[in-house]
């Protein structure tokens, strides 16, 4: 009997059958039995696989439905690398799962990672067929392909290898993850990232180096990879829940988290599913075209990124429909008639289904700004790491208001009455040195200033970008603002530029005093964590022109870039950069490590700011906003569920600082003196959670009387004295531009 009935799936193409199928099919049996798959002896007596069991579960019949347009040669060799990923998955949870033999596994991924070889490189003689296999497709594969291709492709499938410890760890400890943490990490580990890779080989169209790092090719790989990822999960809960007793299923995380039935929690991840759907389109419709522009993408560049739109496109059409066939998985009912009543091979496209996508899309777009939402209570928010004041607070803020007036930040702006962003009153009651002193409470009074400074630069442009440029919709102008702010960025610290503003007078004068001490790879990277920041800020604004509320994954990851974490987590690195390996920043532990911070901290922000965002700004930005939207619920519960989300991420913090760091300094054997920093990297992110906590709780930013003083005071829609109409753009332009 199944776990759940299956939900009612968005299928928005259909999906098609490549006509080497029959080929591949016999192809890959006999490839399998060659690698020896088929004769892998399983922990328990038998084997991993019997040949029935790998015709029943119909690789070739997958890959024929996810790459309908390839040759017959390229279908057999994608096919085999998807017999491979089976197999290892299926082999490594077998010989590991039960035995919890932590150092075997550990050995046996560390020999895979022999067989992705760099050129000249020898790999060892295989001992498994899971090595063999891997062996035989790096031959086969590589030499078509660029080393840009091969760098992502080993990086992916590195992740999916060496992270399945996650999931050994978690099964030992009884652990489900949160969703946040497990979307994360199935990314990592369920090797749909890995499948995009291949989706570039089968389209014969690669991904040009200087595009795949951007955000619209982030997002189309990570969406394609979440959609493949809670398909899977929703298809395969019955065989590994309720069959083989993992816990690595987002069915499972949600009905833990949200303590709902199954088939709720099922529903939901298909929301979910469907809403990863959705951003893959938005961005393949709005960002990509940008994207040529920006980078003057050539012809050939572009018809290869569409092919590999389309390529993926391909893929999720023909992954529903594997999945609804293959014995592998729970489809009960899951390959419904067509038109017609019909139903089996070459039918997919009368089952076409959109319904499922235009509630969630219509909702998305229909929130009425500025609704009067009053005060959100809250509950206490649970903290077990003391706030700690510095002793330079008082001087500190003092310099503030002196430096905030030298920059012109209390400087009046075309289009905004009353003082401008922000006036004297203003700035001391956000009162941010007293939440750089709970950040930083060791440091000396310029260390303290130069961080309350950043701080105050950060909240004042993001007050700036919705005041200035949001409530007209004036995008072109953020966007050129954007391009000036980078200019004073300079990596030679040699400005072109002379600041026109307060925003480009404040980054200008941080920007010397942070980055000319900074070596230069220090320097280059801090600057990059600026650049996504004030990219974040131009993102927030073509949502509000859009009116659209953001998908749920998708706000998370930008939060962190607009909430400034990523920039103020590269300032805390820079006592540590110095002897702590860069590379050991990217170790799943360290990551995971600082986005439960940095999520604890902007969910927090997000609690306290909901009315003057909501009611006051017209903000769509805010994660109970997202909840309250994405799960269509009152916002009391959508509160209760980010306050969940709050203490999960505190709770996973703790996890890591306490167990999963020390142990991976023991697996890696780290000198002391590694250890020493990052047990001050640990010290740092405590004291940021409790002291933005803290500052949360005190400052008057949040209460409804300094909401309305600003409100009567400073006019955020009353533009009428800047030129307006056709041809006036570059007038308005050179205004807010001018501005001093």
């Amino acid at each position: 009997m199944q776990a759940f009935t299956l939900p009612d799936f968005y299928l928005p193409y259909p999906a098609r059958i490549n006509p080497y199928l029959e080929r591949s099919r016999e192809h890959t049996m006999a490839w399998a039995e060659r690698m020896g798959m088929l004769d892998a002896a399983a922990h328990q007596g038998g084997v991993v696989w019997t040949e029935d069991e790998l015709a029943a579960m119909d690789y070739a019949l997958m890959c024929a439905y996810t790459h309908p347009d390839c040759g017959g040669v390229e279908l057999d060799l994608i096919t085999d690398w998807y017999v491979w990923v089976f197999f290892f998955d299926d082999h490594f949870l077998d010989q590991f799962k039960y035995s919890r033999d932590t150092a075997g596994a550990r050995h046996y991924l560390d020999r895979l990672e022999l067989f992705m070889t760099e050129d000249g490189e020898t790999p060892p003689e295989p001992e498994n067929p899971a090595e063999a296999g891997l062996k035989d497709l790096w031959e086969r594969t590589i030499p078509s392909m660029s080393a840009g291709w091969r760098r992502r492709f080993i990086t992916s499938t590195h992740n999916l290898m060496v992270e399945s410890m996650w999931e050994l760890e978690n099964i030992e400890r009884g652990r489900i993850a949160n969703p946040i943490e497990y979307i994360q990490m199935r990314r990592r580990v369920g090797g749909a990232p890995w499948s995009a890779n291949l989706v570039e080989y089968a389209v014969g169209a690669e991904i040009p180096d200087n595009l795949a790092a951007t955000r619209p090719m982030r997002v189309l790989t990570d969406t394609f990879a979440d959609a493949v990822h809670l398909r899977n999960d929703l298809f395969s809960y019955q065989r590994e829940v309720r069959e083989e007793g993992e816990n690595s299923n987002a069915v499972l995380v949600f009905e833990s988290f949200l303590d709902c039935p199954t088939q709720d929690a099922a529903e939901l991840v298909n929301d979910l599913l469907t809403s990863r759907l959705h951003q893959f389109e938005h961005t393949a419709l709005t960002e990509v075209p940008a994207l040529f522009a920006e980078y003057a993408v050539p012809p050939d560049g572009q018809a290869g990124v569409t092919a590999y739109v389309k390529g993926m496109q391909d893929w999720q059409a023909g992954g529903h429909e594997w999945h609804a066939r293959s014995s592998r998985y729970m489809n009960e009912g899951a390959e419904k008639p067509g038109v017609g009543g019909l139903s089996g091979l070459g039918t997919s496209a009368g089952r076409l289904s959109l319904l499922p996508g235009s509630r969630q899309r219509v909702r998305r777009h229909s929130h009425i700004p500025f609704q009067p939402v009053g005060h959100l209570e809250l509950p206490e928010i649970r903290m077990p790491y003391p706030a700690r004041v510095n002793p330079h607070l008082d001087q500190s803020r003092a310099d503030m208001i002196t430096w905030a007036r030298e920059m012109g930040f209390y400087d009046s702006l075309p289009g905004v009455e009353a003082g401008g962003v922000w006036d004297e009153d203003r700035c001391a009651g956000i009162d941010l040195p007293h939440c750089a002193s709970g950040l930083h409470p060791g440091a000396d009074l310029d260390a303290l200033n130069l961080a309350s400074h950043w701080l105050a630069w950060g909240t004042y442009g993001d007050d700036y970008y919705p005041v200035v440029f949001g409530a007209g919709r004036h995008l072109p102008e953020a966007k050129a603002q954007t391009e000036r702010l980078k200019m004073f960025m300079p990596l030679d610290l040699e400005s072109p530029a002379e600041p026109v503003n307060g925003l480009e007078r404040g980054l200008a004068d941080l920007w010397l005093r942070t980055a000319g001490p900074m070596p230069d790879p220090a320097r280059a990277r801090f600057r990059d964590t600026v650049d996504d920041m004030l990219d974040a800020w131009l993102w927030e604004l073509i949502n509000q022109a859009q009116n659209r509320i953001p998908d749920p994954i998708d706000y998370v990851e930008m939060r962190r870039k607009t909430f400034g974490s990523d920039m103020t987590k590269a300032l805390s690195r820079l006592t540590e950069s110095a002897i702590v390996p860069e590379e050991l920043f990217h170790n799943r532990v360290l990551h995971e490590l600082d986005t439960a911070a940095q999520d604890f901290a902007m969910f927090v922000n997000d609690l306290f700011s909901y009315q003057k965002e909501i009611q006051f700004e017209g903000e769509l930005h805010n994660m109970v906003l997202v909840v309250e939207n994405f799960l269509d619920v009152e916002r009391a519960r959508a509160r209760d569920i980010v306050v969940r989300l709050v203490d999960a991420r505190l709770e996973q913090f703790e996890h890591i600082a306490d167990v999963d760091l020390p142990a991976m300094c023991a697996e890696l054997d780290l000198a002391q003196p590694v250890r020493e920093a990052l047990e001050g990297h640990v010290e740092h992110f405590k004291n940021w959670m409790s002291g933005i906590l803290e500052w949360h709780r005190k400052c008057v930013r949040y209460q409804e009387q300094e909401l309305r003083r600003v409100a009567g005071g400073i006019s955020r829609r009353d533009r009428s004295f800047l030129p307006s109409g056709p041809g006036t753009e570059l007038a308005r332009l050179g205004t807010l531009l001018g501005a001093g």
